[in-house]
């Protein structure tokens, strides 16, 4: 006799089983919305696994949603090829709630350093998955673009492996096994060194380097009694920081603790910071730049032929040139207690407000250094304007006299190169009024 199949047990129905008692799934609207939180949890915030489908919160109406298909795994492709080529998501990773919020609300942002292949990946992260090309479509795009790319360059000279030389292989032997001849027509293995010369050549390596150094010692070292001489005893050694050139930096530490060196005279005086803006004088501007001192009192490096146009009401002075713009700010806001630029820049700074408002934005380089006594905050930051246009742009804020000095050049996303030039001649080169 065939055997039965074992009846299903009674009692309540799982809220994930099939509606018609087929496939498994969710049998609520609540249990739907269970499993959409634990997916977030799971999953996280990965652009490629969260398509618009997938990512729609489960309304009161609820009804059984399409299966996840293959239009979910095309939206998976496009978000990889964009990250590969832009090198950053699409959308901003930094929550998964906002990243499941904005795949609904928002599209993507603009594919713009992908080229040829810009088309295809705003085409795979359309919001509508029926919106987006099938498997047979995408295939015969790219099939025409790889058809339609340039060959690449010919002529160049092919570089070929010698042949190996079987008297230079080197012989096999099993571990433990010595040589202690040579086969007639082909040079034998080296004897290898024992304990003792290598106890010895390393001997003499060391006896060689004591030598030098004693060598050395008596030839360019300073005498006791020269040394005598320049510091009588019970007196430290006085700095001789101001006979240097007023472009060296000073040696901090070199002055040695409790030296008594008499008041009023040039040594007992603390070198002049020679580090930093508004320390000493500005470098020569380099080729295709000036020097600008600006009625405001300050001084700066920018390109030739830049119009400069009055300070606003918020204290900028703006420096400009087609989509390129240099932002000087002298000294608009106070330091309040101790100072800290990284902080203003991140949460203060009234230059950064377009980065902070934006809803597509990404960060690098940031970093805080002190050069001297000064602090500085340093970074690159890339947002979308009103205009729907990618700006990058790089910052730099210092905390001198009291007070924070802000300087920022953007530009467009493609043109990185030029801001980042422009950037390093403004900062080196800045001088605050006195």
């Amino acid at each position: 006799m065939g055997r039965r199949a074992s009846p299903r047990p009674a009692g309540p129905r799982s809220a994930w089983d099939g509606v018609d008692g087929g496939q498994r799934g969710p049998g609520s609207g609540l249990a739907a919305e269970r499993a959409r939180q634990t997916r977030m949890a799971v999953v996280g915030a990965v652009t490629e696994r969260w398509a618009p489908e997938q990512a729609r919160p489960v309304q009161g109406n609820w009804q059984l949603a399409a299966p996840v298909g293959p239009s979910t795994d095309l939206w998976a492709l496009g978000a990889l090829l964009y990250r590969a080529v832009q090198g950053h998501a699409p959308y901003p990773e930094d929550s998964t709630a906002e990243l499941v919020e904005m795949v609904c609300a928002e599209p993507p942002a603009f594919a713009e350093e992908c080229g040829p292949l810009r088309p295809v990946v705003e085409s795979l992260l359309r919001q509508d998955p029926t919106e987006r090309p099938d498997f047979e479509e995408l295939r015969g795009w790219l099939r025409s673009l790889v058809r339609s790319a340039p060959e690449p360059e010919g002529g160049a000279p092919l570089i070929t492996a010698p042949a190996p030389d079987p008297g230079r292989l080197p012989a096999v032997r099993r571990r433990g096994e010595l040589s202690h001849g040579r086969h007639r027509g082909a040079p034998g293995p080296r004897k290898p060194r024992g304990p003792k010369s290598l106890g010895r050549t390393l001997l003499l390596a060391v006896l060689l380097a004591l030598a030098g150094g004693v060598a050395y010692a008596m030839v360019f070292l300073p005498k006791a009694d020269q040394g005598a001489d320049r510091a009588p005893a019970g007196a430290a050694a006085t700095p001789r920081t101001s006979q240097t050139s007023p472009g060296s930096p000073s040696s901090p530490g070199s002055q040695q603790p409790g030296a008594n060196t008499p008041t009023g005279t040039p040594e007992s005086k603390p070198a002049p910071q020679t580090t930093g803006p508004g320390a000493s004088p500005a470098p020569s501007a380099p080729p295709g730049y000036t020097t600008a001192q600006d009625p405001e009192g300050f001084q700066v490096v920018v390109p030739n032929g830049w119009d400069r146009r009055q300070m606003n009401d918020i204290g900028q002075v703006r420096y400009t040139n087609g989509d390129y713009t240099l932002i000087v700010v002298p000294g608009r806001d106070a330091v309040e207690g101790k100072p800290d630029p990284a902080a203003y820049q991140k949460d203060k700074e009234r230059e950064l407000e377009p980065f902070r408002s934006s809803t597509w934005v990404t960060s690098k380089g940031i970093r805080t250094t002190t050069v001297g006594r000064q602090l500085i905050a340093e970074g690159q930051y890339t947002w979308i304007d009103g205009n729907g246009r990618t700006v990058y742009a790089r910052n730099y804020v210092a905390a001198l006299g009291g007070r924070y000095h802000v300087l920022m050049v953007t530009g467009p996303q493609d043109g990185e190169a030029e801001v980042s030039k422009i950037f390093e001649n403004a900062t080196g080169s800045y001088r605050p009024g006195r």
